[in-house]
């Protein structure tokens, strides 16, 4: 009896010691409760386009004019500071048909200041556009349960990407690079990483025509996350 109490208790003492992490919820458990999505399950030719840190009034409306050209839809994680100094190009993207979703205000990802970043977003974008975001895409895309159990409190589904479609547009790459990264990936259901403010958005601007035009001649539509959200809940 006494070595299966020893043995008992240096299992506690083992799991007690183990990083916190080990015991925590995985990206799985996190998809299976709907609590947050990487990419859609779908054989539908179907992607979502995101843009993150925006708006930025040189950038934001050349993105709004090439994927009005090819009547293609994003969605467009905002800062709330940078929506509140643009409104015009948020209720624009918003008039256009695209989704428009917390990137918190300061881009200030501690744990600390989240409530608070998310509360005064939310209220910005809900001014502008007389709608709530329906999702929240957390800074550098670093989550953890109390991040999403945040986001959860207030509404919202935490929107990451797929794991091989961070274009990497934010690493002094080039438009070539940015265009081989998302045409060389592509499946159906990937939500893709882009950046529409932060540096130098020219390569991204200059890529998107290339990726569109593929996406067009291959029959793939570009929605919004919360339509793969729906569209891909539903199979």
């Amino acid at each position: 009896m006494r070595k299966f109490i020893l043995v008992i208790l240096g299992i506690v003492i083992l799991l007690i010691q183990q990083p916190s992490n080990v015991l925590s919820k995985d990206r799985f458990d996190f998809e299976k409760a709907g609590d947050a999505i990487w990419e859609g399950e779908t054989d539908e030719k179907i992607v979502a386009l995101t843009f993150d840190d925006g708006p930025h009034p040189d950038y934001t409306p050349e993105i709004l004019d090439i994927l009005e050209q090819y009547n293609m839809k994003g969605t467009f994680y905002v800062m709330g500071a940078h929506a509140r100094k643009y409104p015009g190009l948020v209720f624009r993207a918003f008039l256009e048909g695209h989704e428009i979703g917390n990137h918190t205000f300061t881009h200030n990802g501690s744990i600390t200041y989240l409530n608070d970043e998310l509360t005064k977003t939310n209220e910005i974008i809900e001014k502008i556009t007389g709608k709530y975001p329906a999702t929240f895409r957390p800074v550098g895309g670093n989550y953890n349960e109390t991040v999403i159990s945040i986001a959860k409190k207030k509404g919202q589904k935490v929107a990451m990407w797929a794991w091989d479609q961070d274009t990497r547009d934010w690493d002094d790459v080039d438009s070539k690079t940015i265009a081989n990264q998302v045409i060389g990936n592509l499946s159906p259901g990937d939500i893709i990483l882009f950046h529409d403010a932060g540096g130098d958005r020219t390569p991204t601007i200059e890529a998107l025509p290339i990726i569109l035009r593929f996406f067009k001649e291959e029959g793939y539509e570009a929605i919004t996350v919360t339509d793969m959200i729906e569209r891909t809940s539903e199979r």
